[in-house]
This record gives C-alpha cells, structure tokens and sequence, in this order.
C-alpha cells in the first residue's frame, strides 16, 4: 500500500547545472537543478526554471542569451557554492576559467565537461519564476566525456539534485538499453 504525500514533485534527481549569463557586464553564474528538456528535434529546446529574485535573470533578459555548464562531480564545491552566493553582492566573475562560442553574451565553465550554448527562445513568467525557454545553437564537450563522437553520461559524471534529501549525489551503473530492454515482454 502507498502512503499519500500530498502534490510533492516526485521527479528528483534532476542535473545540476550552472547557468551563465553577462550582467552589468561581467560573467555570472548561478546553480540551477529545475532543468528540463523541452522537445528532441529542432530547434533543440530546453527550459530552465529560475526563481525571479536571481541576478542572472536580469541578463538572461538583456542579452537573450546564456550558457548552461554540465559540471562533473569533482566540480561539486564549485557547483554549490555559485548556488549559494547572489551575485548582487558576490563577483563570480573570476572564480572559472572561461570561454565564449558563437554567442557572445553566454560564458561557458572550462572545467565543465559539456557546455552549451543557448539563445532565448521565449520565457513563460509564473508568480514566483521565470521559466527561460533556450534553443541550443551549441554543445561543447571534452573528447574524454565521449564515445563513439556521442556524449557518454558515465565518463561525464553529472552532479545530480534531490530536492526531497537536499543532496547532492552521483550516477550509478547503467540498468538496460531504451527501447530494447523491454523486449523481453513481446510475445
């Protein structure tokens, strides 16, 4: 039998992520786990939900662009700390080495194992948040997070968020192949 929690999100773990947008001129950057994905074809979209009190909202908003930094778990001091601290009141602009693509206005995390770049496609504005439609004009990865020319989730090792404990955890071994494991089901 189940016991009824009430309308909790039961989606965790998400990624973590670390947004990257230039405000007042500078790069900033803030921790963000209410990632989704939008669609799989193009253009490639991705929501990123972000409380509407956050600094980096205000450049997002500016430059319609920003970056979204896939940061592997021996970035997890790195990680929590942007989440931690406004950039109102703290200069995260220096704490990365950083780089730019074709977008301008989105710095992307050197340490980060995939990065990408995202041009603002739209943004839904709730009473609380500013959810930030984004269309990938560019993915960057490091030749050791891939096989076969394909991101491999395993070498990546994301930061995973899990709102229910507040932690932080890691990947675990693969399970099955999508769209193959269940065939031992057909008849």
């Amino acid at each position: 039998m189940k016991r009824t929690l009430g309308g909790i999100n039961a989606l965790y773990p998400t990624p973590t992520v670390i947004v990257g947008a230039i405000v007042a001129g500078k790069p900033n950057f803030i921790t963000i786990a209410h990632i989704g994905i939008v669609n799989h074809a193009k253009p490639y979209l991705i929501s990123i939900s972000m409380a509407k009190a956050h600094y980096t909202n205000a450049g997002i908003k500016e430059h319609k662009e920003f970056s979204v930094n896939l940061p592997g778990e021996k970035l997890v001091v790195e990680t929590d700390y942007v989440g931690m601290v406004s950039g109102k009141k703290v200069d995260k602009s220096t704490l990365f080495e950083l780089s730019f693509g074709t977008l301008k206005n989105a710095p992307l995390i050197n340490a980060c194992p995939i990065c990408m770049e995202c041009r603002l496609y739209d943004t839904y504005d709730t009473p609380t948040h500013d959810l930030f439609i984004g269309e990938i004009v560019a993915t960057h990865a490091e030749e050791a997070v891939l096989t076969d020319g394909k991101i491999d989730i395993a070498k990546a090792r994301p930061i995973l968020f899990d709102m229910n404990t507040v932690t932080y955890w890691s990947l675990g071994p693969a399970i099955g192949a999508c769209w193959s494991i269940g065939k031992q089901l057909k008849k």
